[in-house]
């Protein structure tokens, strides 16, 4: 596990980086959230590309005629 602030190496599961001496776990519900965001994340880039294809196909029916 690399330590946020100083960067340095720490054993995996370190709940204090060794080199800094600073708090590097990460709490249960922060791993949680990240994830609940990630899916998001990938929900609306999805949302986004089918949106945009709609549009292209708009845009081509447009011009053919």
């Amino acid at each position: 596990m690399t330590c946020p602030y100083c960067r340095s190496e720490s054993a995996e599961g370190a709940l204090v980086c060794a080199s800094c001496g600073r708090d590097i776990a990460v709490p249960a519900t922060l791993l949680a959230e990240r994830d609940d965001l990630l899916r998001k994340r990938e929900e609306l880039r999805d949302e986004l590309r089918r949106a945009r294809d709609e549009v292209e196909a708009i845009m081509k029916r447009r011009k053919s005629r």
